[in-house]
């Protein structure tokens, strides 16, 4: 039976791999482009959460408690069918809908990464510049911002593991990622196990190759400290 079902796994990664691969590099670039604008936005976000002046304050937790509130499937539904209906004079690609929903996404988790990144650096620093005379904005980039970048990275790297599993949704639209390779070959083949487990598989080396970097870069971070 396992020497059949090996032989059978095999024979789909000989003559299906290039469809695994395309899997794999869209998986990946949706990942990415998922996780830059999200880091872009999540700034903002965090900056607006920061702030004194309360509606700025009020409109950032908004966002964020109703993005961190309604499953990630909702919202990638919400802009592939209503956003185009709304907005007519852009042209939303299938890709460019699931991207932006992902990105959206990302970016009120990774504004609280930003968040308590800033926050945990130690509030007698800040002080310590203001009275040097620094500006607000000089004690930002050149003392908080350094600091709190050593806090942000690993979590920003975990963010980007965890976006990987989540673009597996991605695959309702049919965008090309792995998911949508397993769909497309079992449409194919009828065979729903095999392909399975080849997904299955490489999500789960991609996410453990890049757990074993992100722990080796805290290590590094740990022994610079």
């Amino acid at each position: 039976m396992w020497t059949h079902l090996g032989e059978r796994i095999i024979g789909l990664l000989s003559r299906y791999n290039t469809l695994f691969l395309e899997g794999v590099g869209m998986t990946l670039l949706l990942s990415a482009l998922t996780v830059a604008i999200g880091v872009f936005l999540g700034s903002f976000l965090a900056m607006m959460k920061m702030s004194k002046i309360y509606p700025i304050r009020w409109l950032a937790n908004i966002y964020i408690e109703i993005i961190r509130g309604t499953p990630l499937l909702l919202q990638l539904y919400f802009f592939y069918f209503v956003i185009p209906e709304m907005i007519k004079f852009i042209n939303f690609t299938k890709f460019s809908s699931v991207a932006t929903a992902l990105a959206l996404n990302s970016a009120a988790y990774v504004a609280e990464i930003i968040r308590s990144g800033i926050q945990s650096v130690e509030k007698g620093q800040t002080e310590a510049a203001r009275s040097l005379g620094l500006t607000k904005r000089q004690t930002m980039l050149k003392i908080v911002a350094p600091q709190a970048v050593k806090n942000i990275l690993p979590a920003l790297a975990n963010e980007f593991i965890m976006v990987i599993k989540e673009t597996s949704l991605a695959s309702t639209f049919f965008v090309g990622d792995l998911m949508t390779s397993f769909k497309t070959i079992q449409g194919i083949t009828y065979m729903s196990f095999e392909p399975l487990v080849i997904v299955g598989a490489i999500y789960l080396i991609l996410t453990y190759l890049l757990s074993k970097l992100v722990a080796v870069y805290e290590g590094r971070l740990k022994a610079s400290d």
